[in-house]
């Protein structure tokens, strides 16, 4: 019993830094840091600042796509991991107020980096984006999102916060001119595809593929890449093996992590208690000490009346401003049934347009498609084989064809169209109640 006994901690002791180890190793290699390093970070040394700094910056660059050098300075590291950590909700006011030069906070940001591993799924999501592709992969979507419908009021803008109507008809030209870039891009990037799986046809030793990707193609060209591949393979193979001892040992990180946090309350309430007794300790030597204590009594109770007197003054002020606030209220919900009349009329009738697009209740529901899917080539089409494999879908899917997804979002696509269609008639008939309002005003509807 008493060798038991002894063995139990031994077997505790080793279980934080195989915690640590393990999520060191499950990050990116280029943001990879030393375990000693959050060591660091929890008694707060200034010497795990500027690495935590570089750690934030790079993960929430590769999580917002963005491009990052070596060369980038600090205080621009540190303006992005502020600006991006907030963005994600993150409003700690510590590590808002800390410096720009990065010089201390490792604690604080200890806290931010466990932040994003429990909110933001770090781990998972950096392991998704960083995924080697050796294969040619397309993304699909044919989920039916409910998107949130507009009500009348929410878009309205006050006489501060009108913008021009040019400035939007600019934007929305500049967009279209992005878009069909994009668009002509993606179809010659399509067409070089094409052109590679068609010459490779028959040459893969999987009969399901039957044809190189364009990594296998270049492989096949340069055939000294292999090694960089291999290299990459095994990297990732190594980050995952360490992303499961990781999910093995993930309570142990956490509840190092509470004691982090019952350190920092117990530093917090000492400082407050010292910082109490200090004041008491002031209080009695000031008192006792000063010979011109009454009249500075005096003074102080002047003072008191005074702040009385403005006091009583702004309850007043808040008074009055209550009670005109309130009858703009009672304005404005007299406006509001007038308009709730029209607004139910409008609900319903394209409650009932939605109605009458149902072609069934009973309908069978399609396979709905969301993911990455392999791109493969198929001369002649059938159910089984049909042109996309691997599909990772919501429900079990072998295979789709392009087609099928084609008709699909042809589908959606006119089902919006029609949306779109019905939005435009009730802003028109919007403008039109508006323009009949206005004396001498004469407006063309768009």
């Amino acid at each position: 019993m008493r060798g038991r006994q002894r063995e139990q901690p031994r077997e505790r002791g080793p279980a934080l830094p195989a915690a640590v180890g393990a999520l060191c190793r499950a990050l990116p290699p280029r943001a990879r840091p030393a375990p000693d390093t959050l060591r660091r970070a929890r008694f707060d040394r200034p010497q795990a600042s500027l690495d935590f700094w570089r750690l934030l910056y790079v993960l929430l660059k590769q999580i917002h796509g963005d491009r990052w050098t070596e060369s980038d300075a600090i205080g621009a590291q540190v303006r992005f991991v502020k600006s991006a950590l907030w963005y994600h909700g993150y409003g700690r006011p510590q590590l808002q107020r800390l410096p720009a030069d990065g010089s201390v906070g490792s604690r604080e940001l200890l806290l931010a980096f466990s932040w994003l591993l429990h909110s933001l799924h770090l781990l998972e999501h950096l392991l998704v984006q960083n995924r080697l592709q050796t294969g040619d992969e397309a993304s699909v979507c044919t989920c039916e999102d409910e998107l949130p419908t507009s009500q009348e009021g929410t878009t309205e803008a006050g006489p501060e916060g009108r913008v021009d109507v040019r400035y939007l008809q600019w934007l929305n030209g500049r967009l279209r001119l992005h878009w069909c870039s994009l668009h002509a891009q993606h179809q010659e990037q399509c067409k070089l595809l094409h052109k590679i799986h068609l010459f490779t046809n028959g040459s893969h030793m999987d009969q399901n593929l039957g044809h190189f990707s364009v990594t296998e193609t270049d492989l096949i060209r340069q055939p000294e890449n292999y090694k960089q591949l291999l290299q990459l393979l095994e990297s990732e193979t190594m980050q995952l093996e360490a992303f499961l001892e990781w999910k093995q040992l993930e309570p142990v990180y956490w509840q190092w992590m509470e004691t982090v946090l019952d350190n920092m309350a117990e530093e917090r309430n000492t400082g407050e208690s010292q910082d109490a007794h200090v004041e008491k300790r002031r209080l009695p030597e000031v008192t006792s000490c000063c010979p011109w204590t009454d009249k500075l009594t005096g003074q102080m109770d002047r003072l008191s009346r005074d702040l009385m007197a403005l006091q009583e003054q702004l309850h007043q002020l808040i008074a009055q401003r209550k009670a005109a606030w309130w009858e703009k209220v009672a304005a404005r919900e007299e406006l509001e049934k007038e308009r709730f009349s029209a607004t139910a009329r409008k609900i319903q009738e394209s409650v009932e347009l939605k109605l009458r697009g149902l072609t069934s209740l009973h309908a069978p529901k399609k396979n709905e498609m969301h993911g990455s899917c392999r791109l493969v080539l198929r001369s002649k089409p059938t159910a089984s084989k049909m042109g996309f494999g691997g599909c990772v879908s919501r429900k079990a899917v072998s295979a789709v064809g392009a087609a099928e997804v084609i008709r699909e979002l042809q589908v959606r696509e006119t089902s919006l169209q029609r949306e779109l269609e019905q939005l435009r008639q009730e802003c028109r008939h919007r403008l039109d109640e508006i323009a009949g309002g206005l004396e001498g005003v004469i407006c063309i509807s768009p």
